[in-house]
């Protein structure tokens, strides 16, 4: 057992660029300022971690990594007069963005006997922005000499370790997981200090299966492995690739993979193909290494894919051959392999021999399968493996490069045989939408081709426009919870930060539409079915090669059958879209593939993609109601009308049984839709049309959305119940709706300071300067008769949607001059009646007011529709009107050059 530390220091260290080349990576980059492999200890911090000096000229720290737990044994000597940290240089994740500024912090353990311990990491500017700038404030003067050592204790040091986000419980250097990393020798009297009674040093020794289990459980199916083959033989620069399948369901079963590519040497066979892991195409793409004949950069970069042959069957033949080698053949039997007990053990023949496949000219790679895993390989299995390699290259054509996959099966053509022509049934779309996002504008063409026998005229449109992105992390700024302060900066309008390490992103889509009225007029109506049954989805290309899974049966990755059930009448599902997003392999090195094969790790910059696709989706979606509104007018089908809480109720429902709590909250659930029932009943009964249900739809929709949050926070049972009580209380208050006897005589300037003091932490948060005459002294007020708390929610909800416009029109980083405005009046001499006036500097209203006042129609990118219409509802209810008024109509201060609209209330 190690003596328990004594005395704990937290040491800050400013990194200067002498000091890089304590990392290896920083050294591989060749960095001409990166000298010196070793940390500075300046004498002052090491008089404080040492206050009777260190014995000799060199102490041995036993290191861990806080980031990936690696424990190294390190000597701080002293060298040329300074106390150094050396060692071999320092390897791990992220240290190659290690910069000059940047900062590496310390928790240091001192023993009663010298001992020192030491748990320690790098905070990068580029990686870490936030906390970066959270210790550079913090240490603002507090690093006079570019480092400083502080008691653990100390307020100073309590706030820097929160600030990395370090906690002692969590990062104890008590691990059994330490990899002697130096050849530092530890003197005995050191040993036995600390209790070792012996230590070796042994390598891994990874077991000959491993290799079978990279193929078995990192592909995720058979199919997989083939399109894993097919995209080797794209990395290989060929043209094209066969694939046959032969002797399926028999013990003779075959698969075979041939290309034309570059081929192999003995030298790349034995130094790459047989080393996992090998980071040579990593290297490629790392160095912009485009192949000799497509220029194509590497897809593969983690050296495992490969393997997937091994999937496959247990036998394996490969032949090869590279431009001006011979011919090398390699023969892997599992069967035999797996009788090695170590993978150092199991030997693999490899042949070099005179061209007997590739005669020169030609080169390429054969791969030959046979004891084959899965023998039983059915017609819906080949037909879907036709479907699956037949798209690695992206149906849309953008790229020059052709890359052509054929699939034969000599036992039964007829399995492939009569395959839907995927082109012809894309030009009968009814919709084509294609966008193009390089960090400005957003470019897109819409067209809307008709459908035969319904008398809809054609319409295209052809624009750029700023993108709206719905932000993942933004604050409820109506939510008390939530603080009034943003945690970090929001953007509502896409920029090129936002496809930083993601390049531009292009797109397009062809969608359909179900209705039966639609789908009969199209020709082979059933096939399309089938075809969007199969292929319906938005599929990732890079350089015009698909990212697996993306767009396959099961996978919505941009959740876009969730998005339609929240907003059944505005966003598109899965069954009616086939899309393309397209990248640029170059200019996307943040998103990185799994190792599974299945999809980009879902990091940040993954969640950027996302946004951004969704953001060209939904301006896609706008569009697409207005004429997806002239059919049904032209086929005589209904208003569109929400369907009820059954479905966002159901949800909930769900959640929370996966959490084990759905007992406890289903008497309140059954309330709410039987109150929301009874709601829907009163509609009726009182003659009011059955849209204006959507009012309390949208409120429920963001009580779902608040609770849906609390149940993944795992917040407290009480607080859950206290929110579906708050659901419930929403249907209560709706009634209010149908109640006109709660209408008096209001005072406008009463309701205006009421809707001001609900919005007051909005408008700091967002930065909004009010301004409003008809809460200055002296300014003459108006009265009307209306329902107080309808009209106050109609205020509000123009507010809402003036915060927002103007937040897309003038970012937060926008300069003075840009600054958001609202202003707000009276104008109690209207001829028809007095008024409230709302006007900002946002983007103004692009569509025509009788279109703004639709229920469910939205051109922002989470909006559902409702709020001008539940103003328009509300001034009705109180016998007034809702206007956009036009230039002229009303007295607006210069520089309010956005949208204007009025409540115009009823004259006494």
């Amino acid at each position: 057992m190690k003596p328990e530390p004594e005395r704990r220091f937290f040491v800050l260290r400013e990194l200067q660029s002498s000091e890089l080349g304590w990392f290896a990576e920083v050294r591989r980059q060749r960095r001409e300022t990166a000298r010196q492999r070793g940390i500075n200890f300046n004498s002052s911090v090491i008089r404080k971690l040492f206050p009777e000096g260190i014995p000799g000229e060199s102490i041995a720290v036993i290191s861990r990594r806080n980031s990936d737990g690696i424990v190294t044994q390190r000597p701080l000597k002293l060298q040329q007069k300074n106390w150094r940290l050396v060692g071999d240089q320092v390897e791990g994740e992220r240290l190659g963005s290690v910069y000059a500024g940047d900062y590496l912090w310390a928790l240091i353990a001192v023993g009663s006997s010298s001992t020192v311990e030491m748990t320690w990491d790098v905070v990068s500017r580029q990686q870490e922005p936030e906390k970066h700038e959270a210790l550079r404030k913090l240490c603002a003067t507090e690093l006079p000499q570019r480092m400083e050592a502080w008691e653990a204790s100390h307020p100073l040091a309590l706030q820097l370790q929160e600030a990395v986000g370090f906690s002692e419980r969590s990062n104890s250097l008590r691990t059994e997981r330490t990899y002697d990393a130096t050849p530092l020798e530890v003197p005995a009297a050191a040993d036995d200090r600390r209790g070792v009674k012996k230590s070796i040093r042994q390598a891994f020794k990874p077991r000959a299966r491993l290799l079978q289990l990279l193929g078995d459980q990192l592909i995720g199916s058979p199919r997989l492995a083939v399109f894993e083959l097919v995209k080797n033989a794209y990395d290989a620069d060929a043209s094209s690739v066969k694939i046959s399948l032969s002797g399926l369901g028999t013990d003779e079963g075959t698969i075979t993979v041939s290309d034309d590519g570059h081929g192999m040497s003995l030298q790349i066979i034995r130094d790459v193909w047989l080393v996992p892991g090998d980071d040579y195409r990593e290297q490629q793409r790392a160095q912009q290494i485009r192949s000799r004949k497509h220029k194509r950069l590497p897809l593969g970069e983690k050296g495992v894919g490969r393997f997937a042959v091994h999937k496959l069957g247990d036998q394996i033949l490969l032949t090869t051959r590279a431009r001006k080698q011979k011919e090398c053949a390699v023969s892997i039997d599992w069967r035999e392999l797996l009788k090695s007990h170590f993978l150092d053990q199991a030997r693999v023949k490899v042949t070099e021999r005179k061209a007997r496949i590739f005669k020169a000219p030609a080169t390429g790679t054969l791969i030959q399968i046979s004891a084959l895993r899965e023998s039983t390989w059915t017609r819906r299995d080949v037909r879907e493996l036709h479907r699956q390699v037949t798209s690695i290259s992206s149906p849309f054509g953008r790229h020059s490069d052709k890359f052509r996959v054929s699939l034969e099966v000599p036992d039964h053509p007829e399995w492939i045989a009569n395959l839907p022509d995927a082109e012809l049934l894309l030009r009968r779309a009814p919709w084509r939408f294609k966008f193009k996002f390089d960090g400005g504008k957003l470019s897109y063409s819409y067209n809307f081709r008709g459908v035969p026998g319904i008398k809809v005229a054609a319409r295209k449109l052809k624009q750029s426009q700023p993108l709206q992105i719905l932000a993942d992390l933004e604050p409820d700024d109506l939510d008390p919870t939530e603080g009034p302060r943003r945690k970090k900066q929001v953007k509502l309008v896409a920029d090129k930060d936002t496809i930083e390490g993601i390049g531009p992103v292009e797109g397009e889509f062809y969608v359909f539409d179900r209705d039966r009225d639609v789908l009969s007029g199209l020709a082979d109506s059933r096939l399309i079915e089938r075809y969007l049954d199969q292929n319906g989805g938005v599929r990732v290309y890079r350089d015009g090669i698909r990212v697996y899974n993306y767009g396959e049966n099961g996978d919505d990755w941009l959740g876009l059958d969730l998005r339609r059930v929240n907003t059944p009448t505005r966003n598109i599902s899965r069954n009616i879209i086939v899309g393309v997003v397209d990248l640029n392999l170059e200019a996307s090195p943040d998103l990185r593939e799994k190792t599974n094969r299945e999809g980009f790790v879902e990091n940040e910059a993954y969640s950027r993609l996302r946004q951004v696709v969704l953001g060209a989706l939904s301006v896609f979606e706008v569009e697409r109601r207005l004429d997806k509104q002239r059919l049904r007018e032209a086929t005589g089908k209904p208003t569109d009308s929400p369907k009820g809480v059954e479905t966002p109720v159901a949800e909930i429902r769900r959640i929370a049984k996966q959490h084990g709590i759905g007992d406890q909250i289903e008497h309140a659930l059954t309330r709410i839709e039987s109150d929301y029932n009874t709601l829907r009943d009163n509609f009726l009964r009182a003659g009011l049309s059955q849209v204006g249900l959507a009012v309390v739809f949208h409120e429920i929709e963001r009580g779902v959305a608040v609770l849906h949050k609390s149940i993944q926070g795992g917040q407290s049972i009480d607080l859950l119940k206290a929110q579906t009580g708050q659901l419930q209380r929403i249907l209560e208050t709706s009634t209010q709706l149908l109640k006109k006897a709660d209408k008096k005589q209001n005072s406008l300037r009463h309701l205006i300071k009421t809707a001001r003091d609900l919005n007051q932490v909005r408008f700091r948060l967002h930065q909004v300067r009010l301004v409003c005459p008809a809460l200055e002294e002296g300014t003459p007020d108006a009265e009307a008769i209306f329902a107080f708390s309808l009209a106050l929610g109609a205020l509000t909800n123009l507010v809402d949607n003036a915060i927002h416009w103007m937040r897309v029109a003038r970012p937060d980083d926008a300069p003075e001059a840009e600054a958001r405005r609202l202003f707000i009046d009276i104008v109690p001499d209207f001829p028809d009646g007095p008024a409230v006036v709302i006007a900002d500097n946002g983007t103004g209203f692009s569509d025509d007011p009788q279109q703004l006042l639709q229920p469910f129609f939205s051109r922002r990118p989470d909006g559902m529709g409702l709020g001008l219409y539940y103003a328009n509802l509300v001034m009705q209810l109180n016998e007034g009107l809702l206007m956009f008024p036009g230039p002229d109509e009303f007295e607006i201060p210069p520089g309010f050059n956005g949208a204007v609209i009025a409540l115009v209330f009823k004259k006494d």
